[in-house]
């Protein structure tokens, strides 16, 4: 790390570790918040992202089934964060995971079982985070457990999962040593008390707005870096949990992924400019405008959904459908891909019956066969993929819908 890249208006001290040729130089950030001053045009970009996601918040209020939206968003950011830390799965292959088919063929046969297993363990530490959130605040602890669960089983397990590391990290190229790292996240001691300091600005109130809050919040915990392996994946996970934990959003329903992933050159290199040069007026107008967007990309996604299952509803009645048709055919917004052994057992009948209701469903179009490496025949519901993916997976020949024209 180059210490003469921090300059006097850094968000933090460049400290000097080490003797001799062993020495190092690290960063170790001030604790929340800095002073910033909202100017006019910041004040437009924050209250745009407080419109949009306020549409998306009272969608989240207004619908009856909020699974039917919470599932298949929670999945697609699992697959999206765990993809910008290098894994090559996608919903697809999550959703084939989940339901015992694990994989899909595509064109990509040789995929790694456990790219799919990190992606699936997104979706259990963000599931046993919000149910956490019920009895326990967002804290210190509680973000340890949700690395647990996270980092359990895949690789970097063997860097201590759920414990805040006991030696120095460092960012930079693969393979690159200490002295060419681009980053060097505090030294232990220092971490420590960065934590401490994080986690009382996370209780504490204060006159920012809480989405400049987050984005504070949300830088903060990158520059800690307080895991060895999975700093990423957590820091994405913290922005849907406070979201939740604050009431800004009664589910979680907005992700930032697909906007980091997309603008991931701007992304990583805001957050350096927050360390080097305090530049946290652009840090902030980036991310509040990646709520925005993300926001207005979720309505839009929800309302098609809703379409899709009122459409879906209204054939199935037109053609005086068995309740037990309707209730699989709201299932699928749980989970899109399946057998006939999972629809017997997610609508609790015998598998004569929960063939039936599947031949119903491929009857009107909403489900279809796929090939895939099980025993049993597996069907997938490519409208509800299609949607929910949405050409966030450009060149991705194992998406569902390639799979589907290949049949």
């Amino acid at each position: 790390m180059r210490p003469e890249a921090f300059t006097g208006q850094s968000a933090g001290q460049v400290i000097r570790v080490g003797q001799g040729e062993v020495a190092y130089h690290a960063f170790v950030p001030t604790p929340l918040p800095p002073a910033l001053v909202l100017d006019p045009e910041l004040i437009l970009t924050l209250s745009d992202a407080d419109r949009a996601l306020g549409e998306l918040a009272g969608l989240g209020r207004a619908i009856a089934n909020p699974s039917l939206l919470v599932r298949p968003f929670m999945r697609q950011e699992a697959v999206l964060s765990s993809r910008i830390e290098g894994t090559q799965a996608d919903l697809a292959d999550l959703y084939g995971y989940e339901a015992g088919q694990l994989l899909l063929p595509g064109v990509r046969q040789h995929k790694q079982v456990s790219d799919v297993r990190e992606v699936f363990n997104y979706v259990q530490a963000m599931e046993y985070g919000l149910e956490r959130l019920e009895t326990l605040p967002l804290s210190l602890r509680l973000v340890r457990e949700v690395h647990a669960r996270l980092m359990t089983g895949v690789r970097g397990d063997t860097a201590t999962p759920g414990e805040f590391r006991r030696s120095q990290n460092w960012i930079g190229p693969p393979g690159c040593l200490l002295a060419q790292a681009s980053y060097v996240p505090p030294p232990v001691p220092e971490m420590t008390d960065a934590l401490t300091a994080f986690e009382k600005y996370l209780h504490e109130r204060d006159a920012y707005p809480p989405l400049v809050r987050l984005a504070y919040i949300h830088y903060q915990f990158e520059a800690i870096h307080p895991f060895i392996d999975g700093n990423g994946r957590v820091g994405r996970l913290l922005v849907p949990l406070l979201m939740v934990s604050w009431g800004l959003l009664p589910h979680p329903l907005l992700y930032l992924s697909v906007y980091f992933e997309r603008s991931r050159e701007a992304y990583y290199r805001l957050l350096m400019a927050v360390s080097t040069h305090g530049d946290w007026r652009a840090w902030i107008a980036f991310f509040l405008h990646g709520v925005a967007d993300q926001a207005r990309d979720a309505v839009a996604r929800a309302k098609r959904l809703q379409d899709l299952q009122a459409g879906w509803r209204d054939t199935l009645q037109k053609e005086r459908a068995s309740t037990l048709v309707l209730r699989l055919a709201d299932a699928l917004f749980e989970r899109p891909i399946l057998t006939i052994p999972v629809v017997a057992e997610v609508l609790g009948t015998s598998y004569p019956s929960a063939k039936a209701a599947v031949a119903k469903l491929e009857a009107i179009g909403a489900l279809r066969q796929v090939p895939a490496e099980g025993a049993a025949k597996t069907y997938a519901a490519t409208g509800i993929l299609d949607i929910v993916t949405g050409g966030e997976e450009p060149g991705d020949a194992s998406s569902i819908k390639e799979i589907g024209q290949k049949l």
